[in-house]
């Protein structure tokens, strides 16, 4: 297993949707990173990658969290990585993940809302 690169472009593209309509191409890079992350499992999975301490996790510590088999956090590991998300690395037996945040960063300034006045 490999690092994926996944889907990325610049931070500047994605002013908060509440100030400009999203470009067709933004919109089509980000779609499914939203789409990965409107499941509630995958949602966890993110949030215990992004902030495990050390800047990435185990799958050996991410699969005892949840009451479900390890080839179904297997697959939405895979949708957070297919979607851009995370990247993986293994070493020997295990997986370690990372979130990439530049998309993190990218989805957060979408959702950007002014502070009402």
């Amino acid at each position: 297993m490999s690092n994926q690169a996944g889907p990325t472009m610049d931070v500047s593209c994605c002013l908060p949707l509440a100030e400009r309509r999203v470009p067709a191409e933004a919109a089509a890079v980000l779609a499914p990173a939203f789409k990965a992350l409107g499941d509630p499992v995958r949602l966890q999975l993110l949030s215990m990658i992004a902030s495990a301490e050390t800047g990435e996790i185990c799958v050996c510590d991410l699969t005892p969290a949840f009451d479900l088999t390890g080839p179904t956090i297997s697959h939405h590991l895979r949708t957070l990585r297919e979607a851009g998300l995370v990247d993986a690395e293994r070493r020997g037996t295990w997986v370690y993940y990372r979130a990439r945040p530049g998309i993190l960063r990218q989805l957060a300034a979408l959702l950007t809302v002014a502070p009402a006045t």
